[in-house]
């Protein structure tokens, strides 16, 4: 099935401005079905969860309808989906729901690589449990994880190791499932932040290796929010800290508060758009993502390399992501420029393409990289030829 990337655009619109996004890796362009299944659900009727009225039913089938598209997205069991308001609360709230077990003694691993929300909440709660830190570390060489550092990093006193299965920032996409494996070997957890992976790639969390999972609809097209999956056996297992009267049932134990079911709805629309994309008459809605994300892959990857080329005839740019195995994620340098200048001349001319370090601190510091002074560009799904010339041209003009 050709992959129509036109008429994949007339479903956003906010492309009808004309600004070329290469801001995906921060957030994804919305298509109407996502905004209409919001507006639907909050139009009602609409109550707190039940069986008894319409309006409890409505609510009721938005929250299992999420949990059943995020079952199909990221190949889990329904009652292992956990809604979050984001990807950092989640971690944050799985970093204490998990170290209430450890002591003193205990090792927990984290990844120079990573988004300092798949970092930060694992060193604050290996300091409050007397936890030992170590790290998995990056060959600059690479933009990837050393793998010497993984078994040096991964011994018998660990009880968690942190990892991500892509870079927001590089593109960079360790081979999770041999860390996995040595995680596994001395029985620990593995926690994965999915955030950037799951935008580009068809997921598959038993393969992975992943003992828990997360990711962010926000990236790939939904609202702003964020999913964690994890076995219900591994979710039973754990002890949250919740409201007394609050449910003890699993996952909705983890779920605090009223959830938004306007948000759930507008996620689980998101999936069934990225379903329909190229669905190349494959049946059942999981068969559908694999063969749309495929197709979005060979588009997202060709528009990649479009952009490397016209990189490597720029003078004095330094192209940082350079793993083996990445997304169509690209962050440059241009000695003796200042990254934010080129940002906001690209702006001018409606390419949207950021500068910073976009939380991503450790594979900053690790490069010896400055925030002001990288220059990220991302394709989504919605990104066309038009848009890339569009980016290269207005780089050529600043360079």
């Amino acid at each position: 099935m050709t992959y129509d990337v036109q008429a994949l655009r007339a479903e956003f619109p906010s492309l009808e401005s004309g600004i070329a996004h290469f801001d995906g890796p921060g957030g994804t362009q919305t298509p109407r079905a996502v905004a209409e299944a919001m507006s639907r659900t909050l139009l009602g009727p609409l109550s707190n969860r039940g069986t008894t009225g319409r309006s409890e039913s409505n609510a009721e089938d938005a929250v299992l309808a999420f949990r059943s598209a995020y079952a199909d997205l990221l190949g889990a069991d329904p009652r292992g989906v956990v809604y979050g308001r984001s990807a950092t609360q989640l971690c944050y709230d799985f970093s204490r729901h998990l170290a209430k077990t450890w002591v003193p003694g205990d090792e927990v691993v984290v990844s120079r690589l990573d988004h300092d929300a798949n970092v930060r909440p694992w060193v604050q709660a290996a300091e409050r449990a007397g936890a030992t830190l170590r790290w998995l570390e990056i060959d600059p060489a690479t933009a990837d994880i050393d793998p010497a550092s993984v078994d040096a990093a991964i011994t018998d006193r660990t009880r968690l190791v942190a990892v991500t299965a892509a870079s927001n920032l590089l593109g960079t996409m360790p081979h999770v499932r041999a860390i996995a494996d040595r995680a596994h070997e001395v029985g620990a957890l593995v926690y994965v932040d999915g955030v950037h992976y799951t935008a580009h790639e068809f997921v598959d969390v038993a393969e992975l290796g992943a003992d828990l999972f997360m990711c962010s609809p926000y990236k790939f097209l939904g609202p702003h929010c964020a999913v964690l999956v994890a076995s219900p056996e591994l979710l039973e297992s754990l002890d949250p800290d919740k409201l007394a009267p609050s449910t003890n049932v699993v996952p909705e134990r983890y779920e605090f508060g009223t959830l938004p079911y306007e948000i759930m709805a507008g996620a689980t629309a998101a999936v069934d758009v990225l379903a329909g994309i190229a669905p190349g008459g494959a049946s059942g809605r999981r068969e559908r993502l694999r063969s749309s994300l495929r197709a979005i892959d060979e588009h997202e990857l060709r528009l990649r390399g479009i952009i490397e080329e016209g990189l490597a005839e720029l003078p004095g740019v330094t192209l940082w992501s350079r793993a083996g195995r990445r997304t169509p994620t690209l962050l440059i340098t241009v000695e003796g420029r200042d990254a934010n200048d080129a940002y906001a001349f690209l702006a001018q001319r409606d390419v949207l393409a950021p500068a910073g370090s976009f939380y991503a601190m450790e594979p900053f510091q690790a490069l010896g990289l400055r925030d002001e002074n990288a220059l990220r560009m991302g394709v989504a799904p919605y990104t066309d030829d038009r848009d890339v010339e569009r980016l290269l041209e207005g780089l050529v003009s600043w360079v």
